[in-house]
């Protein structure tokens, strides 16, 4: 009787301690797939606020913003040009055309997008970490155009699952791969995600 009671109670415990590396199984991908989804989408709605920062930088300026204090400084300081066109512009003679130039603040329109330029290069997840940002002029279809780049690696945000043992979660997962938008050799703007 007392070997049957010894034997069950350990059979309880074998059951309890493969429970329990069964369950760690089980949650460690699901934990990954959670961290990964939440992080990421908060990465992208940063950089997502970044791009629109930089197409206003550019309406200013002409040009994509090098550095992120140029970005914040000039769209806290900088104004939009606004040509109001009066008259009739398909006429041929074009003699009742008047044109009215006026300048509006860009920090009014940087607010009405809904973009905090304060910790805008700080990347969420990141332990103020700050995104990669690149700006230059290349020659693009014989055209000299400005191009824009702004991004950082995952393992910058991802914080305890940053290994790359965790592609068996996600086959495209990689530790190293750069989450961002633009591209330093074509005038495009998109992002990595879309």
């Amino acid at each position: 009787m007392k070997k049957r009671t010894i034997f069950n109670a350990l059979m309880f415990l074998l059951i309890l301690v493969l429970g329990f590396i069964l369950y760690k199984q089980i949650q460690e991908p699901i934990a990954f797939q959670q961290m990964k989804d939440k992080r990421e989408k908060a990465v992208t709605d940063r950089l997502v606020k970044i791009r629109k920062a930089q197409e206003a930088y550019r309406g200013v300026t002409g040009k994509f913003a090098p550095t992120f204090e140029d970005l914040t400084e000039t769209l806290k300081n900088g104004k939009f040009m606004r040509i109001q066109v009066y008259g009739d512009v398909d006429d041929p003679t074009q003699k009742n055309i008047r044109y009215d130039t006026t300048y509006m603040p860009a920090i009014d329109s940087v607010r009405a997008l809904g973009i905090d330029l304060e910790g805008i290069d700080v990347v969420p997840y990141g332990d103020g970490a700050k995104f990669d940002i690149h700006a230059d002029t290349v020659t693009y279809q014989s055209a000299l155009v400005d191009v824009v780049q702004v991004g950082v690696t995952y393992e910058t945000f991802m914080g305890e699952f940053k290994d790359a043992r965790f592609k068996k979660y996600d086959e495209k997962y990689d530790p190293k791969k750069k989450i961002k938008f633009g591209d330093l050799n074509k005038p495009i703007l998109t992002g990595s995600w879309e």
